[in-house]
């Protein structure tokens, strides 16, 4: 089936040879062709140019006069599969206690591995499958996944599968991390050596039977995981074919954003505490740092230094890191402007953040990420808006039109 969007105000995020993220000054680069067309043919870009080569032999025709036409968003970094809300620690933190002293008091990631324990694996799907099909509401057509609220065998794998199930029965290209490291469980706080055993001896073996998970996640950090335990557990899940990407410097300098590099990691996501030594590490790696704004906004610690990072020459991933504690939100809209508002980006830079250069934090951007022949036809249709900028500017509304996810309207 041929699907043509005609009369398109601007078709923005065009990439016509292949790359694999932006960096630097080119994070600024944004290219688009003004009243143009766009081609489908099945799931895939085949064709754009100028409404004056613009094609008629199209199955379903779209007019997007005085619109936009965008790559859809590319969330990097999630944890929608969750037993249940928080919302009571939004008042412990209203109430000035900080993310350490909540989860002290019980709180936090092992309140939602208590919930999660419980929760039948249909039930944890039902959730997760609402809060997928919100997202996608709001332009994402592409997301990684997190496990990390089971901290037990049994719970890692049945999130893990939940995540494999949304995968088989939804167009949205996903991908899944297992981040058993996320936190040590209350009944291991005396001999964390046997739960890192266990998620080395017991966890990754069945993980990688079951073709699981396409990344290892750790959250390295004072308190959770130190950076020697991290290296050991990258390194058994790359003995079995699983690549990490990792949770690193969000409350502290720990050199999580160097064993992460050390061990090739895709990314190291949240850097809220970045020096030059991390910057200069990253500068002469492959590895590309992912920033969470909507993380440091909700439960109001630092941003990371995204311009300060760009302005050095490294290209970022802007993600939603949406969960239930510290990040409740899978609104990509919102996080452009705060990363326009708070991390002074420019409306270019923080678009090529959750476009090509997410796609490239899930090793998707051959197929997502950008308006290229042959990439899959994700897309996002604005109502009339004026430019790109409008979107973070006029934060509190809704200007999206139509989405679409592999050719078609969702």
């Amino acid at each position: 089936m041929k699907t043509l969007i005609k009369n398109i105000k601007n078709l923005i995020g065009i990439i016509e040879e292949s790359q694999a993220y932006k960096k630097g000054k080119a994070l600024s680069e944004v290219s688009f062709l003004e009243h143009s067309y766009i081609l489908i043919d099945g799931e895939k870009i085949s064709d754009y140019g100028p409404m004056s080569e613009c094609p008629n032999n199209a199955d379903q025709v779209i007019d997007a006069s005085n619109k936009l036409v965008l790559p859809a968003w590319c969330d990097s970094h999630t944890h929608i599969v969750f037993a249940a809300s928080r919302e009571k620690e939004f008042e412990m933190k209203i109430k000035g206690m900080s993310y350490e002293e909540i989860a002290a008091a019980g709180g936090g990631i092992l309140n939602s591995a208590r919930k999660l324990k419980d929760c039948s694996e249909d039930t944890l799907y039902d959730m997760a499958k609402a809060r997928l099909e919100e997202v996608t509401k709001f332009g994402t057509g592409a997301i990684e996944i997190k496990s990390g609220y089971g901290l037990s065998v049994e719970s890692e794998l049945k999130m893990l599968r939940v995540i494999r199930r949304l995968a088989a029965n939804s167009p949205v290209s996903i991908k899944a991390s297992f981040l058993g490291a996320h936190a040590i469980p209350t009944e291991y706080k005396e001999k964390r050596e046997a739960y890192i055993d266990l998620i080395i001896n017991e966890m990754l073996p069945q993980i990688a039977e079951e073709k699981l998970a396409d990344y290892c996640d750790v959250f390295c950090e004072k308190g959770f995981f130190t950076v020697e335990e991290t290296d050991r557990i990258l390194k058994a899940a790359a003995s079995y074919g699983i690549p990490p990407k990792i949770h690193a410097n969000q409350l502290s300098c720990t050199g999580a954003v160097q064993v992460g590099i050390a061990n090739n990691a895709i990314s190291v996501d949240h850097l809220e505490m970045m020096g030059q030594a991390e910057i200069d590490a990253l500068l002469n790696s492959d590895t590309i740092p992912t920033v969470l704004p909507s993380c440091s906004y909700y439960i109001n610690i630092p941003y990371a230094p995204a311009r300060k990072m760009i302005d050095a020459g490294l290209g970022i991933t802007i993600a939603t890191d949406f969960n239930p504690g510290s990040s409740p939100s899978g609104n990509i809209p919102f996080l452009l402007s705060l990363a326009c508002t708070k991390m002074k980006l420019t409306p270019e830079e923080a678009f090529n953040a959750v476009t090509i250069n997410g796609a490239y934090a899930m090793q998707l951007e051959d197929q997502l990420g950008s308006i290229t022949k042959g990439k899959l036809a994700n897309l996002i249709i604005t109502k009339n808006i004026p430019s790109l900028t409008y979107i973070p500017y006029m934060f509190g509304s809704n200007h999206i039109d139509k989405v679409l996810i592999r050719g078609k309207v969702i």
